[in-house]
């Protein structure tokens, strides 16, 4: 029996698209307060299919298919919303250069204020 290619390619995608959600990680968008909390993840998949047939010198012949999938999934952060303002909370705060990077836009902005118009 013959594996299909892009039936087993449907099926591993069917199966991935019903578990790489949001809620699936982390859990829904919430209320906290007047704060609207949506979770973000960070979703990274990879997938794999070989297959072949072959024989002997005595007319023995086999064939033989594989498929595999992997699938990693990290929460980011949230992004939180009142009223008209949105804004990001990381889920882990950055060391270092990229911390530094980070702050870069702050500090333009503080800088820019304190400059005569």
């Amino acid at each position: 029996m013959k594996a299909n290619f892009d039936d087993v390619l449907a099926k591993v995608t069917e199966f991935l698209h019903g578990e790489a959600k949001t809620e699936t990680v982390i859990g829904k968008e919430f209320q906290l307060g007047e704060f609207t909390c949506v979770p973000v993840i960070r979703l990274g998949m990879g997938f794999g299919y070989g297959g072949g047939e072959g024989g002997d010198e005595k007319q023995a012949r086999g064939e033989g298919s594989g498929a595999g999938a992997g699938m990693g999934i990290e929460p980011v952060g949230f992004l939180v919303t009142k009223g008209a303002d949105i804004s990001f909370i990381p889920a882990k705060h950055s060391k270092g250069l990229a911390a530094a990077f980070e702050r870069v836009p702050d500090l333009l902005e503080k800088y820019l204020d304190k400059q005569p118009a």
